[in-house]
């Protein structure tokens, strides 16, 4: 078959070149992004409310128990008062700033209305998976000057007390003035989390979630606890995973987190662990300098973990 001399078709309407382009496009009315943007640790946590840029607060132990035996009509004398710890934590400021042309807020756009407000939600996002990362970093805190920033210490710069570590590896001194010593990896093992979970309870602390990489999450899934697998004969699924695990002293959720530390397994207790604002998210309009709009987001926090002897880490694991 032979297209006729001079029949105007799709090709000519829509093409480079020809007589014109005379048909609309057809674009789907949607932004397709698949960056994740959980954030396990960080939604998990309570809000807890700083009110200086070093946020500090106060644990306490009792005295360690003992057989307690006297005589009969013993004088008494007074017992020796358990001290208080003060720790603390400096806050650290994460923002972004948001940019758009005026044109690029008048023109029709894909899948919004108002460009701005989109790159806002954006910038929020972007934030809260900063902060995830910086949750769980092996960082130190840093009081920062007015050329350096301040940064709150992460998870395992506290976690001295409930720890299973690899070869030469090493604990911090656990109040975020210093990091851990990574030691050689090892492939993540039950033992280990049963370790840690019995020192756990030893210690007072009863934590509920489990962070691990993708690929701990994966060794998790196959260990001994969950050797009996599940089958829906109905819609013909095998369930081959663990969500939650359950041993002698503390019942687990187990969370991935693309964002945590992927050689470190964590125990965290979430009644002893806050993310405590300075100032709560914000956001401004910056000065018109020009034919653009700006604005900034920002937030003012830090981690406080309210008794690091309530968490635990099973560190220097192998991620691949």
């Amino acid at each position: 078959m032979t297209q006729p001399a001079n029949v105007y078709s799709v090709y000519d309407a829509s093409g480079a070149s020809g007589v014109g382009k005379g048909n609309r496009e057809d674009l789907v009315n949607t932004v397709y992004d698949i960056s994740p943007t959980d954030t396990p640790i960080l939604t998990a946590l309570p809000r807890g409310t700083a009110k200086a840029v070093f946020h500090e607060w106060t644990t306490h132990a009792l005295a360690t128990a003992a057989a307690n035996e006297k005589v009969e009509g013993d004088d008494a004398t007074i017992d020796a008062a358990t001290a208080k710890t003060r720790l603390g934590n400096y806050c650290a400021i994460s923002n972004k700033v948001a940019g758009v042309t005026k044109t690029q807020q008048a023109v029709d756009k894909v899948g919004m209305q108002d460009a701005m407000a989109e790159e806002v939600g954006y910038k929020m996002k972007e934030i809260k998976r900063d902060m995830e990362v910086m949750i769980c970093a092996n960082t130190a805190r840093v009081a920062g000057n007015d050329t350096t920033a301040r940064k709150s210490a992460g998870f395992p710069t506290w976690l001295k007390d409930n720890e299973s570590r690899g070869a030469t590896g090493a604990d911090p001194t656990g109040d975020g003035t210093n990091t851990a010593t990574d030691g050689t990896q090892r492939a993540f093992a039950e033992s280990q989390l049963l370790e840690v979970s019995q020192e756990c309870y030893d210690s007072g602390g009863s934590p509920s979630l489990l962070v691990v990489g993708t690929f701990n999450k994966r060794v998790a899934s196959g260990f001994a606890g969950n050797q009996t697998r599940q089958t829906d004969a109905d819609k013909k699924k095998l369930i081959n995973s663990v969500s939650v695990y359950e041993d002698d002293f503390n019942t687990l959720k187990i969370v991935p987190d693309r964002f945590s530390r992927s050689r470190d397994a964590l125990l965290i207790d979430t009644e002893y662990a806050k993310i405590a604002y300075l100032r709560a998210f914000e956001t401004w309009d910056l000065a018109v300098t020009g034919s653009s709009l700006r604005k900034q987001i920002e937030t003012e926090w830090c981690l406080e973990v309210c008794n690091p002897a309530a968490h635990g880490v099973v560190a220097d694991l192998t991620t691949s």
